[in-house]
C-alpha cells in the first residue's frame, strides 16, 4: 500500500508563510538554497531529517505556481515509473513527469481524475 509521506504547501509571500505556520502551529522551517524550497518541519526530526515518531510526516513549502495552486500530498512508491503507468491506465494524467531530487530520489506530479494534484515519489535505494 502506497502512503502519504510528504506534503507541500504553495506560497505568494516565503516571509509570511513561514511566520504563520512557525507562529500558529509551531513548525520550525528551514530554506534550501538553489532549490526554491523551504523544508516545513511538523514533527521532531533525527540526524537524518527522518521524523522520530512513526506516522508523523514533514514537508515543505514554495513559491506558487502552475499547477500548484493548492496543498499537495506525497505518495511514497516503489517503482515510479511503474505507478505512472498505472496512473494513466486509470483515468488519472500526469502533470509534471519523473524529475531527480539531488541524490534523495525521484518526483512526479499527476492529477487523479478527480482532477487532484498528488505528488508521487520514489526514494533512491541506498
Amino acid at each position: 500500500m502506497d502512503s502519504v509521506v510528504h506534503f507541500e504547501l504553495p506560497f505568494e509571500d516565503q516571509a509570511r508563510a513561514e511566520k504563520f505556520y512557525q507562529d500558529v502551529f509551531g513548525w520550525k522551517t528551514m530554506s534550501m538554497p538553489g532549490m526554491g524550497y523551504v523544508m516545513a518541519y511538523s514533527a521532531e526530526v533525527d540526524e537524518q531529517h527522518m521524523t522520530k515518531e512513526s506516522g508523523r510526516i514533514n514537508g515543505g513549502m514554495f513559491q506558487r505556481q502552475e499547477p500548484f495552486k493548492g496543498p499537495v500530498i506525497i505518495l511514497n512508491v516503489e517503482d515510479l515509473d511503474a505507478k505512472l503507468e498505472q496512473v494513466a491506465s486509470h483515468g488519472g494524467q500526469i502533470i509534471r513527469g519523473k524529475q531527480a531530487v539531488g541524490d534523495m530520489g525521484w518526483a512526479a506530479y499527476v492529477n487523479d481524475p478527480e482532477n487532484n494534484l498528488i505528488g508521487v515519489w520514489q526514494s533512491m535505494k541506498k
